[in-house]
């Protein structure tokens, strides 16, 4: 549902054949696997075993069309930090840690380094973002464009009345991780922070869609959004609720269509 996203910031930044690009966070992998489509060498660091482990199945089998090349076919060895090749080039390598996994001295630097991985609904989802930066940014030279991205204005985004669900359920826990409505300059912050110099923004249309109730709680609860509300309650009253919230999203054929808008920015580093 985010493709929209990583399609606007890679033709902006013109992620192309021969560029080098960093991905952290990068979960299952579709932002990567776009990125090779256009031709780039990707790497993707990811902390989740699960995720790492389906982002290289992706990046090796997925065999949809994509708009930029032929689909790639490779091998990926099971060991962490394995490499694939696809088409003759240089390919993905995907691995389970933070940037420090991929230090390698007698390689070039980075010339993109991305954090798609929204962030502005939960009161500690960029806690971990700047450490992040500070690992990968040795990894780059000077003036590379880091991205940043996160949730829009709330008014901007139905799915927002969902999320807000589980703020109500975290209250009783006041540990922190609920949702709170995204500030106007989350992703300043983190970038000032970080000691990236800001240079662009932009804001995308990414809708969620859903094939029905079904696919839209599986899809909501997968995000980590809700994962402090089941602690606080149980997944039972967590799911309920999520439901109730979904209704006024409910189309008369039964899919769950919520337009939502999403925020990047471009920064550059030191």
């Amino acid at each position: 549902m985010l493709v929209p996203l990583y399609e606007a910031v890679y033709e902006r930044l013109e992620v192309g054949p021969g560029t080098r690009l960093l991905g952290l966070g990068c979960g299952s992998g579709l932002a990567l696997l776009i990125a090779t489509a256009r031709g780039a060498h990707v790497t993707g660091v990811d902390a989740d075993q699960e995720r790492v482990a389906l982002a290289r199945e992706r990046l090796v089998h997925d065999s949809r069309p994509m708009a930029h090349t032929a689909p790639p076919t490779a091998a990926v060895g099971a060991a962490s930090g394995a490499a694939a090749t696809f088409g003759g080039r240089a390919g993905a390598r995907v691995l389970t840690g933070g940037a420090t996994a991929v230090l390698e001295a007698e390689r070039p630097a980075y010339d993109v380094i991305t954090a798609f991985q929204p962030i502005g609904v939960a009161d500690d989802d960029s806690d971990g973002l700047g450490p992040a930066l500070a690992e990968a940014m040795p990894m780059a030279d000077r003036g590379t464009p880091v991205v940043l991205a996160g949730w829009g204005p709330p008014e901007r985004c139905a799915t927002s009345a969902v999320l807000r669900v589980a703020g109500r359920l975290t209250e009783r826990l006041r540990k922190g991780g609920g949702y709170r409505p995204p500030r106007r300059d989350d992703l300043e912050d983190v970038a000032a922070r970080a000691g990236l110099k800001p240079d662009g923004s932009g804001r995308v249309s990414c809708p969620f869609g859903y094939a029905g109730m079904e696919s839209a709680l599986r899809g909501l609860l997968s995000t980590g959004a809700f994962d402090a509300a089941v602690r606080a309650t149980d997944q039972s009253q967590v799911e309920k609720e999520i439901t109730e919230a979904l209704h006024p999203h409910v189309r008369r054929d039964g899919t769950v269509w919520m337009p939502n808008v999403f925020r990047y920015l471009i920064a550059r580093t030191p």
